[in-house]
């Protein structure tokens, strides 16, 4: 994908894979420029073959399938493993190379005793991966679990994607990356963003408000709310900083947002947020391109 009109980082949004052909065609002309096509658990009775090519001859000429998701517990739940290695080898149809989803928990013990599994499953998926030329990409949300406690996914630290990246060595594997789960464990993504930039192949359009007051008069466990998710343009993150950051890495790919999540843009509000954020992250990449003189 070449830089021509900024198209080496698409901005995008995010869409259910298995009602993509009504959904698309209603948001295609708020100019969105790619999609993470998602799945829940499972893939179901999906053809992804059919479906590929549908959803293809709807954003042709107009915007790219950037990636495909499954956002289950592969580690835990067989079916959801399985579905994996057919999103993996189906990814093809949809025109891209990227699967996204959790990388899955051993929900009853500490994020470290579920290496030996996380070998096992995706020791496995990072060679189909290899075969089909595609690369994995997990979510870092932590969905409510601890180090001691997982929920859903042990990708949600730096600490965990070092033991994971260790126990699979393999380059097919990777993050999909935003600042907001980062910010919900008060870290600073953009300093981790600049360390971690070259094993991210995908990221979510999702930012973080934290209200710096009450952790400074009520600490972390006060029962009141201290952070929240936020659309992009919303937040506390500066995305003209993550999208330099990314490009002096060398990233090519998509920021596609992950709505759903803000306190005030949502419900009738919601793709409001989302046209925003999609214009905003526009500017922050530099705005309309503009060709250069001849010389």
């Amino acid at each position: 994908m070449g830089r021509e009109n900024h198209q080496d980082i698409r901005i995008g949004t995010l869409a259910g894979m298995a009602n993509a052909t009504t959904y698309l065609p209603q948001i295609l002309p708020h100019g969105f420029e790619s999609f993470e096509l998602t799945n829940w658990q499972y893939l179901g009775d999906l053809d992804l073959a059919e479906t590929g090519k549908k959803v293809q001859d709807i954003v042709a000429g107009k915007a790219v399938i950037s990636s495909v998701g499954i956002y289950g517990n592969p580690l835990q739940d067989e079916k959801t493993a399985a579905d994996w290695e057919k999103l993996i080898k189906g990814a093809k149809h949809f025109g891209c190379n990227i699967i996204c989803g959790f990388a899955g928990a051993l929900e009853d013990r500490p994020v470290d005793q579920s290496m030996p599994k996380y070998k096992e499953v995706f020791g496995h998926l990072a060679k189909v991966a290899e075969a089909e030329g595609c690369k994995i990409a997990f979510e870092n949300c932590d969905m409510g679990g601890t180090w001691e406690k997982p929920a859903w996914n042990i990708a949600h630290s730096p600490t965990a994607w070092n033991m994971m990246f260790n126990e699979v060595a393999s380059t097919a594997i990777g993050l999909e990356w935003e600042p907001c789960h980062q910010m919900v464990s008060l870290i600073d993504p953009i300093a981790q963003l600049r360390g971690i930039v070259d094993r991210i192949y995908h990221v979510h359009g999702k930012d973080a408000t934290i209200a710096w007051d009450v952790l400074k008069t009520k600490g972390l466990r006060g029962g009141q709310q201290y952070v929240w998710h936020r659309t992009p343009g919303f937040g506390d993150t500066n995305w003209t900083d993550v999208i330099t950051v990314l490009r002096q890495g060398g990233f090519t790919g998509a920021i596609d947002i992950e709505g759903w999540h803000d306190p005030i843009y949502r419900d009738e509000l919601e793709m409001t947020g989302q046209v925003h954020a999609l214009k905003y992250l526009q500017a922050c990449r530099g705005g309309a391109y503009v060709e250069n003189p001849v010389t």
